[in-house]
C-alpha cells in the first residue's frame, strides 16, 4: 500500500514519519515547502512531493490513504476530503476540532460512493476517549449520559496551541438531547477517578461531543479536563477580543512558536482517560492510562493506516472503524477494570 504523511514536516507528522520508517513503513513526505519536506525526507530516505491542497488530488491519485497532520484542521481539512473523495483515496487526520467531526461525517454517503474510509481523529483525539465511550456503551447499552474526562502531560506543540486559541474563541460545547449546545468552558465541575487518583477537572469543547455521539448514539455527552474556575468566566469577558481577526493572528504567531515536548519529556510522561456512563438506574465507569499524548498519536495513527482497507466505506470514529478494543492494542496503553455501581 502507498501511503503519505501530508503535513510531515510539523510536530505531529514528523513523529509519525519517524516512527513509521522505525517499524519498516515508507510513507511518502508532503507538505506546502519543499524547502521544509525535502532535508526530512531525505534524512529517513523517503519520497517526497510539496504541493498545496489546490493540489492534492493530482498528488493523491496513486495513493491509497492519506495521514492529514497539517493544522488548523477547521482551514484544511474540507479541501483534503474533497481531494480524497475525487482521487478514491483514505482518509484520516489527527483533528480533535468538533466542527471538523461534524463536518467530515456529513460526507459519510460521498465516501461510501467513493469506496473510502474517512476517519478524522485517528491521535489521540479521540482514540483512547472514544474507546472508553465504545467500552461504557458495550457496558450499558441503555446509556443515556455520558461523561469524559482527560489530562495529558509533556506540554504541547505548535499546531496544537494553535487550535486551542482558534476554541478558545468560540466557548464550550456539550451534547444535550442529541443536539450540541454552547456553554461557558468550565460551565460543569465533577471528579474524575483516573487509575492514579481522583482530580477535579471542568468541562471543556473536546472532540467526542461529536465523535461519541456518533460512535455510541449516546444523547447527552460532556467532556472534561483541568480547568481553573475562574476560566470561564474570563472566557466569557473576552470572547468578544480573542474572535477579532488581529487577536486570533497575534496569539497563533507567537503559538508557532510552541515547541512540543522532546522525545526525553514524551518518554517520562503520560495522559490519563476517565469515562463515566449512566442511565436512571445504573453507573458504569472506566479509566486508561497511555503513553504521552504524541507518542500515542503516532502508534495510532501507524495501526489505523496500515488497517484502513479492512474497514467498510464510509465517514468513521475510531471505535467505529476498529471496534472498543482498538485502545488496548496500543503500546503501553493500560485499561482499567469497568465498574458498576
Amino acid at each position: 500500500m502507498t501511503w503519505m504523511v501530508y503535513g510531515a514536516n510539523g510536530y505531529t507528522g514528523r513523529l509519525i514519519a519517524e516512527l513509521a520508517v522505525a517499524r519498516g513503513e515508507r510513507p511518502v513526505l508532503a507538505g506546502r515547502s519543499r524547502e521544509k519536506i525535502e532535508p526530512l525526507a531525505a534524512a529517513l530516505g523517503l519520497e517526497h512531493r510539496a504541493f498545496g491542497l489546490d493540489e492534492a488530488r493530482r498528488n493523491l491519485e496513486d495513493v491509497d490513504a492519506v495521514v492529514h497532520c497539517a493544522g488548523p484542521f477547521s482551514q484544511t481539512s474540507e479541501a483534503m476530503v474533497d481531494a480524497c473523495l475525487q482521487s478514491r483515496t483514505h482518509y484520516l487526520d489527527i483533528t480533535g476540532e468538533i466542527d471538523v467531526f461534524e463536518s467530515v461525517s456529513l460526507r459519510d454517503a460521498d465516501a461510501r460512493e467513493a469506496g473510502i474510509v474517512l476517519l478524522p481523529g485517528a491521535g489521540f483525539d479521540v482514540v483512547p476517549t472514544d474507546c472508553v465511550a465504545a467500552i461504557l456503551k458495550n457496558a450499558l447499552p441503555s446509556a443515556t449520559h455520558l461523561d469524559l474526562a482527560f489530562v495529558v502531560g509533556g506540554g504541547a506543540s505548535a499546531g496544537t496551541t494553535k487550535t486551542s486559541v482558534e476554541a478558545a474563541a468560540v466557548g464550550g460545547r456539550i451534547r444535550v438531547n442529541g443536539a450540541l449546545r454552547s456553554v461557558r468552558i468550565g460551565h460543569r465541575r465533577r471528579t474524575a477517578r483516573f487509575r492514579s487518583g481522583p482530580r477535579e477537572v471542568g468541562s471543556i469543547p473536546w472532540g467526542d461531543v461529536s465523535t461519541a455521539h456518533r460512535s455510541t448514539g449516546i444523547p447527552n455527552i460532556t467532556t472534561f479536563t483541568l480547568v481553573p474556575g475562574v476560566l470561564g468566566q474570563l472566557q466569557q469577558v473576552f470572547a468578544p477580543v480573542l474572535q477579532t481577526s488581529f487577536v486570533q493572528s497575534l496569539a497563533k504567531t507567537v503559538a508557532g512558536k510552541v515547541k512540543g515536548p522532546d522525545e526525553r519529556k514524551r518518554a517520562k510522561t503520560r495522559a490519563e482517560v476517565f469515562g463515566e456512563a449512566w442511565d436512571g438506574r445504573t453507573k458504569v465507569e472506566c479509566a486508561v492510562t497511555t503513553p504521552n499524548a504524541y507518542s500515542l498519536t503516532a502508534d495510532a495513527v501507524l495501526r489505523a493506516v496500515t488497517r484502513i482497507g479492512d474497514v467498510a466505506p464510509g465517514s468513521h470514529t475510531p471505535s467505529s472503524a476498529f471496534g472498543a478494543d482498538f485502545v488496548r492494542e496500543l503500546d503501553g496503553v493500560v485499561v482499567g477494570e469497568v465498574r458498576f455501581s
